[in-house]
């Protein structure tokens, strides 16, 4: 069986536990289309493999006018923040909710990012499924919260 239909089985299984359904690489994601989400974190799960929470996004998006000229912090691995933030787009789904998948927690606490609490606003940019098909699940690149910026594929460089 082609490990990406492998993959999608397993994560569709229902006698697998969440967390093990929910974890999955980068691989599954579209990498030439950000998406940009903003809006406010209803459920958060601060645990490993990585730490998720849902957002609940305003009936009205919108991709901020200064989102290009953002200050972006250098990771250990290479990403173009600068291309992603010039192709992020807004999802053409119309859910208001969706699973945002973060960075594992020894990542989260390199990056010195506080544990998210419901209610926070935030905003990232990330990936989902080719197509934007399934589940509303974000793979986040990018998190903006509280004034900072945290690139979320690798340790701070």
């Amino acid at each position: 069986m082609e490990r990406r239909s492998l993959l999608a089985a397993l994560a569709a299984a229902p006698w697998l536990p969440t967390a093990v359904r929910a974890h999955h690489g980068w691989s599954s994601f579209d990498q030439d289309r950000p998406l940009y989400l903003e809006g406010r974190a209803i459920k958060v799960l601060w645990r490993n493999p990585h730490a998720e929470l849902e957002l609940e996004l305003p009936e009205r998006q919108a991709l901020p006018q200064d989102l290009q000229q953002r200050a972006l912090p250098k990771q250990t691995t290479t990403v173009d923040g600068a291309a992603l933030l010039a192709k992020a787009q807004l999802p053409t789904r119309r859910d208001r909710r969706w699973q945002v998948e973060l960075a594992p927690l020894t990542r989260l606490e390199a990056w010195q990012v506080q544990e998210i609490k419901p209610g926070t606003t935030l905003s990232v940019i990330g990936f989902a499924a080719p197509g934007e098909q399934g589940a509303a699940v974000l793979r986040a690149e990018y998190l903006f919260v509280d004034g900072k910026v945290y690139g979320l594929r690798s340790s701070p460089a």
